[in-house]
Parts: C-alpha cells; sequence; structure tokens
C-alpha cells in the first residue's frame, strides 16, 4: 500500500506555496501559532531550521505533493539527555484528513531510529482540542501543565506538556 505522505525538508523555492497555505489556513492556525507569512518571515524560519539542532519538515502529500503541514523538530539536544521539541501545524484544506498523523509518526520513527533521540516532547495550549487529538493519537503522554509558557501571538499562553520517549 502506498505512503499517505512523505516528508522532505522546506526549501527557498517552497516559499510561495507555504505562503499562500498560510494565508489560506489563518482561522485554522489563530490564536495557536504563529506561522511564516511574509516573505522576510519564511526566510529567517528557514535560517533558523539551518541550525544543527533544529530539524524541520514539510509533510506532503504522496498523491499530489501539496503540503499539507509542516513538522518541526527544534533544540534537539544529545549526549545523555537526547531530547527535542516538537511544533506543528496543519495547512487547508487537508487538515482532519490524516495527513498530520501520518506526517508525525513519520517524524517521531525517524527522531528515534535515525537521529536516536530518547524523548520528545510537544507543549500544546489546553484550548487546542485538534493538536491534543493529534499527540494523543501518535502515542503522547500528558506530562504535566506550564502556566504562560510561550508568547504566541504578542500573549503568554499556558500549555499542557506531552511527551513521548523511545522504545
Amino acid at each position: 500500500m502506498a505512503s499517505l505522505i512523505y516528508l522532505r525538508a522546506p526549501e527557498m523555492a517552497d516559499r510561495g506555496a507555504l505562503l499562500a497555505a498560510v494565508r489560506a489556513s489563518r482561522a485554522l492556525h489563530r490564536p495557536w501559532i504563529s506561522a511564516p507569512s511574509t516573505a522576510a518571515a519564511f526566510a529567517a524560519y528557514l535560517k533558523k531550521m539551518s541550525e544543527a539542532a533544529n530539524h524541520p519538515y514539510l509533510v506532503c502529500r504522496s498523491d499530489t505533493d501539496q503540503i499539507a503541514g509542516v513538522i518541526n523538530l527544534t533544540n534537539v539536544v544529545l549526549g545523555v539527555f537526547r531530547s527535542g521539541y516538537l511544533g506543528y501545524y496543519a495547512l487547508c484544506p487537508h487538515q482532519g484528513r490524516g495527513y498530520m498523523r501520518a506526517g508525525l509518526h513519520a517524524v517521531v520513527n525517524h527522531a528515534f531510529r535515525t537521529l536516536r533521540l530518547h524523548r520528545l516532547e510537544a507543549n500544546i495550549q489546553p484550548e487546542n482540542r485538534a493538536s491534543l487529538a493529534l499527540a494523543r493519537s501518535c502515542g503522547f503522554r500528558r506530562e504535566g501543565y506550564s502556566p504562560r509558557y510561550l508568547k504566541i501571538g504578542g500573549r503568554w499562553r499556558d500549555h499542557e506538556r506531552w511527551a513521548i520517549l523511545s522504545g
């Protein structure tokens, strides 16, 4: 059976398609995330993701090659910790169709098998039901609650800490 998605790194050539998808997804993303929405923000995103501790992935549909979502594995620490943080978002009109679940499973597998990480953490706003359901469906477990954890959209927002451990 063919895979629903494939992962690939974002490139400057993706700027137009990704910015258009982010614009079309504004209502889906607000207030949960601040995705790059300008050419300058996209360039800054690519620069940040080029750092060794960061691993960006575009979740692309196998049937159309369209970008269905973005998953960022950031702040990867090796040594005795072997951990990283996940951030992700779907893009309209691909949400709710299993692409992000397949993508998150693929990134988790890559992180544990190839990068040899031990732990992945996702911090999710408690009201973001879709993101919580996605993390739960991929095997993440709630570990705690962090008041005013991240500043998103100009406001400090509470987050639940969800994590998954290797094998």
